[in-house]
């Protein structure tokens, strides 16, 4: 059955229940919101999605598979982070990254130290951090894209 929500990007939605993704630590800044819904964008073929707040119509992050934009991303994250989400192996996660989008768009970046995991089978989501020290939290996606295309220059 569906559920009429209120969504940042799109106003108001229709979603299915199923679709609610139970965040127990909230997501850094944001420790009181528990519950989000991952919206696919409306503009057709983008890599982009939101994580919209399912209480909380004003908050909704811009995220993005990172192997969307990267040649390769490591996911390496402390076994607690998998239990959180009720996974034994991070293969069995979808992992988005939290995209900024300042004044210019070219200078985008996304924050590949601290991945949004979610567990499709469970519901469950936390936003980890990555035990790698490759990663930073202001990544330039446009210049991750250059490289995976072999445009670098």
């Amino acid at each position: 059955m569906g559920i009429r929500i209120n969504t940042k990007p799109y106003g108001e939605c229709e979603i299915d229940e199923r679709q609610i993704i139970e965040f127990q630590d909230g997501i850094f800044g944001f420790d009181f919101i528990k519950r989000f819904v991952l919206l696919d964008s409306k503009d057709a073929g983008s890599p982009f999605k939101w994580l919209q707040a399912y209480d909380e119509t004003e908050l909704a992050f811009v995220v993005i598979d990172p192997l969307m934009f990267m040649n390769q991303y490591s996911l390496v994250i402390s076994g607690s982070d998998l239990d959180a989400v009720g996974a034994s192996r991070p293969d069995d996660l979808l992992v988005f990254v939290i995209v900024t989008i300042p004044a210019n768009p070219s200078d985008m970046t996304a924050n590949l130290q601290g991945p949004i995991i979610i567990n499709p089978r469970t519901l469950k989501g936390r936003q980890a951090i990555s035990q790698s020290d490759k990663y930073g939290v202001c990544h330039r996606i446009l210049d991750e894209m250059k490289r995976k295309s072999g445009k670098e220059g």
